[in-house]
């Protein structure tokens, strides 16, 4: 993969506070402050608010603020001189929850320079070089125990004098482990790394063992290249192994979100950090791609556990439940298996699955056809979408809940349908007698969208009454789901033509959320120029989502393989549109993907930075490298999308290892000319033209 690199990376939100990439199982930064060391706020299994792990602090006044910065996935650098102190430092934090600071100070002046080693988080209990906080309202305690590789806590430097050291801090969950564990864990880090570059070697390393572990992708354009690198980066820095209360397996979280509350161990406001269940599926879309598969086992397990009674996934932190989301987790379980081939893993959530069909039946169906009804506007992860107040005519206040009402969602009715038809899958292959059940059910939630919720005058798919079966006639994004799940038919194409048109999603910056033409769009955010959220709030009346842009851009992608190549273009025209959206001010050199955006002109309106509840890398490797995995088959199938040329290699499926490449010409890359595919090393596939290709066995 690229080499990912920004020069002072900082949140466009809190002016000057550095960003910060490795993470630990458990320990990860918000954000940094400009001060040698780990201060800022710091955070661990969820938003915790440390104001510092340590610091070096010496006796003359320096203005940090000058200091230079470059973030990278595995370490940040900085850097700074005046006339009288020369100081560079980088950082980097262990999966062993380990924080360290490899400094170089030169005292240029013609006094002596003290150095100490400051551990003074605001608000906790110190104790020497011990740390400890009260207990969070997350059901734990935060420790940790420093030190570095001077003598003492203080150091003088002589004028002249040049130093180089190292000072670190374990940190440990204070309800499961002791400070003299966290103590032996940070003498064995000395132990280990007895050289200054030592440390840093070990961070670089466990980023490169990561990247060993997914498909290596390049091809001619060069924000592709950058994006596929970016994308894998937020798969790593967003997995957690909290390893308590609720939360045992490994989670993948939606972002380590800066939006909350800056007081330190004070939980206010909306927390990623947490297990969200929307998000789990999109997670799982793009990381079962890489070879490690139990991970993604992991995030499945973490999911299914937080059920309720009726079996569906809830929103979980380690001492807690909150609100569930809709989703697509069981098909999400199905697609993993056609990579994987795990049956075991398929019957130890088998009654889970089956669970959730039953509770989803029960809390959100309808008696007088299949269909599934979202009675709260948030829970599809799509609030205020238009369609919810089409039948009062869009009121000014959209909080009065007399003016909203609850729907026959399109996008709710698809996941079922996703659901039920991958659980049947999943019944066929472990022989259980349900299998029948669930293809009926599946049969009919897809011909009650078709019949119900398609319109044949204007050719799109309308969220309905709940009551009434009346069609809420707004164009929202989530219309474009059933072409995404396969269930249209060819008459239905003229829907997708809604994408290119200007008038209503082709806006400059795929995709906005509802069409031009509904009295609400607002393309900023806000509702009929109300901020009801705020400037950065969540408002699905127009603005673009990568979440939706993904699964739209999919609905376009797999249509195009299924009718002859018919919208290859234009998926080229969207995906790079998308892509742009993971670059601030569209610079390559500065990764920075949040949220959601201004869908006219690409403006971030959020600041989640590296935020995490989409998918792209999917998009990749199903319609550019063209891979789309069935039961008894593989088929390549390249979207024809202009590139010069491409390579794909590292693909694990079932066992075997694949390689995709094409090339229109000779070139300096070396990637040969025409479409090859090969399998464990060796050729299968040669063409002089890009196309489809089967591989049976």
């Amino acid at each position: 993969m690229s080499y990912l690199k920004y020069e002072d990376r900082c949140l466009r939100t809190h002016t000057g506070k550095l960003l910060f990439g490795p993470v630990g199982r458990r320990l990860w930064v918000d954000y940094l402050d400009r001060k040698p060391g780990f201060c800022g706020r710091i955070d661990f299994i969820h938003k915790t608010n440390l104001t510092e792990l340590f610091q070096v602090v010496c006796d003359r006044e320096i203005d940090w603020e000058l200091a230079r910065s470059i973030w990278r996935p595995d370490w940040l650098s900085m850097e700074n001189s005046d006339r009288d102190v020369y100081m560079e430092e980088t950082k980097s934090i262990l999966f062993d929850d380990l924080a360290f600071s490899q400094q170089k100070w030169k005292n240029e002046c013609d006094k002596p320079l003290t150095l100490t080693l400051q551990v003074a988080p605001e608000g906790a209990e110190v104790d020497g070089m011990f740390f400890s906080t009260p207990e969070l309202s997350y059901g734990y305690r935060v420790g940790g125990v420093c030190g570095w590789t001077l003598p003492g806590t203080t150091y003088v430097l002589e004028p002249g004098e040049q130093i180089e050291f190292v000072a670190a801090c374990q940190v440990g969950n204070l309800s499961t482990e002791t400070r003299e564990e966290l103590e032996q864990k940070l003498d064995a880090f000395w132990k280990k790394y007895p050289h200054l570059e030592d440390a840093l070697h070990a961070a670089e390393k466990e980023w490169q063992d990561f990247q060993d572990k997914v498909p290596t992708f390049y091809c001619s354009n060069p924000i592709v290249n950058a994006a596929w690198s970016y994308r894998w980066f937020i798969m790593r820095h967003c997995t957690a192994y909290p390893a308590f209360g609720n939360l045992q397996h490994a989670v993948m979280y939606e972002g380590r979100s800066h939006r909350m509350n800056k007081t330190p161990f004070v939980s206010q406001g909306w927390e990623f950090t947490k297990l969200i269940p929307l998000s789990t599926p999109l997670h799982v879309t793009d990381y079962r791609w890489s070879e490690d598969r139990e991970i993604v086992r992991e995030f499945l397990r973490s999911f299914f556990d937080s059920a309720d009674e009726n079996g569906i996934p809830r929103c979980t932190v380690t001492n807690g439940y909150l609100a569930s989301y809709a989703n697509y987790g069981i098909w999400a379980v199905y697609q993993l298996y056609l990579l994987d081939g795990n049956q075991e893993f398929l019957r130890e959530v088998l009654p889970a699955m089956k669970a959730y069909i039953a509770g989803h039946i029960k809390v959100h169906g309808d008696a007088v056809d299949a269909l599934q009804i979202e009675y709260t506007h948030s829970r599809t992860g799509k609030e205020y979408q238009p369609s919810y107040w089409y039948f009062h005519d869009y009121p000014k206040n959209p909080k009065d809940k007399s003016t909203y009402t609850p729907l026959k969602r399109v996008d709710r009715s698809v996941y079922h349908y996703l659901n039920t038809k991958g659980l049947a899958a999943i019944c066929r292959i472990l022989q259980d007698p349900d299998q029948k059940k669930y293809e009926e059910l599946a049969e009919k939630i897809a011909a009650d969208i078709n019949q119900k919720m398609w319109d044949q005058n204007t050719h799109f798919y309308y969220d309905l009454h709940y009551q009434t079966d009346e069609k809420a006639m707004v164009k929202n994004i989530v219309g474009f789901y059933p072409y995404w799940a396969e269930i249209s038919d060819d008459e239905k194409l003229p829907g997708l033509e809604y994408l290119k048109d200007p008038a209503h999603f082709n806006t400059g910056s795929a995709f906005p959320s509802v069409s031009k033409e509904n009295p609400a769009y607002s393309p900023d955010g806000g509702w009929q120029g109300i901020f009801i959220k705020g400037r950065n709030g969540c408002v699905w009346d127009g603005p673009s989502w990568p979440y939706t842009t993904g699964i739209a851009l999919s609905a376009l992608g797999r249509q195009s393989q299924l009718h002859g190549h018919k919208y290859d273009r234009d998926f080229w025209t969207f995906f790079r549109q998308y892509t742009a959206q993971h670059f601030r001010d569209g610079v390559l050199e500065r990764p920075y993907l949040v949220e959601h955006y201004n869908p006219e002109s690409g403006e971030p309106l959020s600041d989640e930075v590296d935020y995490n509840h989409s998918y792209w890398i999917d998009l990749v490797m199903s319609f550019v490298a063209g891979i789309h995995v069935e039961e008894d088959k593989i088929i390549v199938d390249p979207l024809q999308l202009g590139l010069q040329w491409f390579t794909m290699r590292n693909v694990l499926i079932r066992g075997h290892r694949y390689a995709v490449s094409w090339a229109e010409k000779e070139n300096i890359d070396a990637v040969p000319v025409g479409m090859k595919i090969m399998r464990d090393g060796e050729t299968i596939f040669e063409s002089d033209v890009i196309g489809k290709v089967e591989i049976v066995g």
